[in-house]
């Protein structure tokens, strides 16, 4: 039995090849893996490459300061975390600062314009009947042909098919009625590529909606008052437009602003809210290739919305041009005004009309987080140059190079020949370091920022400190008589209890940090993590068979002065020899 467990020791340690092979390979894969990602870098955060912060100030309405609590601020991050992914910004940061802040950060690249009208004004959303409409110039929009409505349907088909299309193309012989209350107009999307309104969500829809105007037409309310907004409203002018419906409740008529397809703004005047962007489950952008309709968008109501709008589109599908279109409103802004041919009651609509993937994308960004349960001031915006977070990096960097040589040196001075193993160890560590976080940024969206950095550092000092109780550990054997072989396979298991009990604090420190901090503290607690678990995978399957290898070497076999391994320098008892028992004296037969 002790023949085969000393059989078994001596086939596990004389492969260390097989370690240090499955590192290269791990090396080879993961720096391939890079390269052919075409990510050869680390992302950088706002602090390191620039970018813009926004300071968001929640504003309750009047009488409800009791809006401002914890449920509804998270409840906001959420939101605009998930409107400015959909604007594909991944590393955008959105966080919550005391009670009442929310600190949205942009990193560059990214279009912060669009980003800040995402996030940063009042919006509420809701679909309002189409009482009249006409070019913001004075000229009627065309008639769409009779042809260029929504598509029959057929009953048998499911649910989910239900459309309400954006009718686009007005028919060449289209004309303007004689009333400017009745005037048609081709239902146009005023979201097409690089024409989007300026208008954006960051408020929530509270107010009970109402049922649609009647097949008259008329608008509620008072009628002359309206009609006098309507004649003297100027959509052209942005301080017009920006003022244009102030004041009006989900259950007034209203007036407001949009732009067609061709870029030219309409005026319209818009019925009580039938249904608002709290009753849109979700939407989404479909490319749609069964029908070659191209680029649509896809509602899903609630419960309660699906009803409303099952009820809209049934009173609306009875009128004509234009009182057969609702009206998306954002911010008081028309952002799309589909018509429909028919009530529309499974839950689910499709919008069609001259999408591109841009625009389509926008407005069911818009539809799917239209309504948000608090509004938004625009405190602050901070600008980081990208000259800021060079020097920033490169402050970093300094640091890192200044701790990593003292680290070297002190190596270098007090281990001589084995801080060349010490300092191999280091550089495969920071290699991994450095091709993982390059695969982290276009996989989960890391984005290395300053704490991050400092992570790195601090990483420095939990690596070194693995290989200095492995050395230790051996240089103790080496102390008690034995020579290097049997003292660094005796040191070993010593030594790997007290590495995995040490990194595990340091990971243990690292996870606790990530879950409790938000943002940029984030990034530290998640490089300390990361460097803590590679320090193990390296101190495994590097340095334990480098050394192991480099046993069996005469130049530290041999215990020589620059070894750092010399048994006089280190005060070595004399070589430890096995001696026999003393016999017992043998019995004589007497005579």
């Amino acid at each position: 039995m002790a023949a085969l467990k000393k059989g078994k020791t001596a086939s596990a340690t004389s492969k260390p090849w097989r370690s240090l092979a499955l590192m290269l390979i791990a090396i080879v894969a993961l720096t391939g893996g890079m390269f052919a990602s075409g990510h050869t870098t680390p992302r950088l955060g706002i602090d390191l490459a620039g970018g813009t912060s926004i300071t968001l100030a929640a504003v309750p309405e009047a009488g409800q300061e009791s809006a401002i609590n914890k449920t509804n601020m998270d409840t906001a991050v959420s939101i605009m975390e998930r409107r400015v992914n959909g604007l594909g910004v991944s590393e955008a940061e959105v966080q919550t600062q005391g009670t009442r802040n929310i600190i949205v950060n942009i990193p560059k690249g990214t279009n912060s314009k669009q980003a800040r009208e995402q996030v940063g004004t009042t919006a509420k959303l809701y679909f309002r009947p189409v009482v009249a409409t006409e070019l913001a110039g004075g000229g009627a929009a065309p008639t769409p042909s009779a042809t260029g409505g929504a598509p029959e349907q057929d009953s048998g088909k499911d649910k989910a098919t239900e459309k309400a299309t954006d009718g686009s193309s007005p028919s060449a012989t289209g004309s303007p009625s004689a009333s400017a209350t009745t005037q048609g107009r081709a239902v146009t999307d005023a979201l097409k590529a690089d024409e989007t309104p300026s208008a954006s969500p960051s408020g929530k829809a509270g107010d009970t909606a109402e049922p649609a105007p009647s097949a008259t037409g008329g608008a509620s309310g008072d009628d002359s008052e309206l009609q006098a907004q309507y004649a003297a409203l100027d959509c052209t002018k942005e301080s017009v437009r920006a003022k244009a419906g102030d004041g009006a409740k989900a259950t007034d008529s209203t007036v407001a602003c949009g732009q067609n397809s061709q870029g030219q703004w309409q005026k319209y005047i818009l019925g009580p809210a039938a249904v608002d962007g709290t009753d849109v489950d979700e939407a989404d952008a479909v490319l749609n290739t069964q029908t070659g309709a191209g680029w649509t968008v896809t509602m899903k109501f609630s419960d309660a919305g699906s009803k409303k709008f099952a009820d809209i589109t049934g009173q609306l599908a009875q009128q004509q041009s234009p009182q057969n279109q609702f009206a998306i409103v954002l911010d008081n802004e028309v952002v799309s005004d589909p018509y429909v041919s028919q009530a529309l009651t499974g839950g689910n609509a499709e919008i069609s009309g001259n999408f591109n993937q841009q625009s389509a994308q926008e407005l069911a960004n818009m539809l799917s987080y239209g309504a948000l349960p608090l509004t938004f001031r625009e405190d602050s915006v901070t600008t980081v140059t990208a000259a800021l977070g060079g020097e920033q990096l490169q402050a970093g960097l300094i640091a890192g190079a200044i701790g990593l040589a003292l680290v070297v040196l002190y190596l270098l001075v007090y281990y001589r020949g084995l801080s060349f193993i010490a300092i191999a160890s280091l550089l495969i560590s920071a290699a991994l370091t450095y091709v993982i976080m390059s695969l982290l940024g276009p996989t989960i969206g890391f984005a290395l920022n300053l704490p991050a950095v400092c992570g790195a550092i601090v990483a420095i000092g939990i690596t070194a400190d693995s290989f200095i109780v492995f050395f230790e550990r051996v240089r103790d054997e080496i102390r008690e008589g034995r020579t290097l072989r049997p003292s660094v396979e005796r040191a070993w298991p010593r030594a790997r209890r007290t590495i995995l009990v040490s990194d595990f604090v340091s990971f243990l420190a690292a996870a606790v940090l990530f879950v409790v901090t938000v943002g940029k503290v984030q990034g530290f607690a998640f490089t300390l993590g990361l460097t803590t678990v590679l320090d193990v995978v390296v101190v495994f399957f590097f340095t334990k068979p480098l050394l192991t290898l480099m046993a069996r070497r005469k130049f530290f076999a041999s215990g020589h002065k620059w070894s750092g391994l010399d048994p006089k320098a280190l005060g070595a008892k004399p070589p430890l020899r096995r001696t026999r028992r003393p016999s017992a004296p043998a019995l004589t037969k007497e005579a």
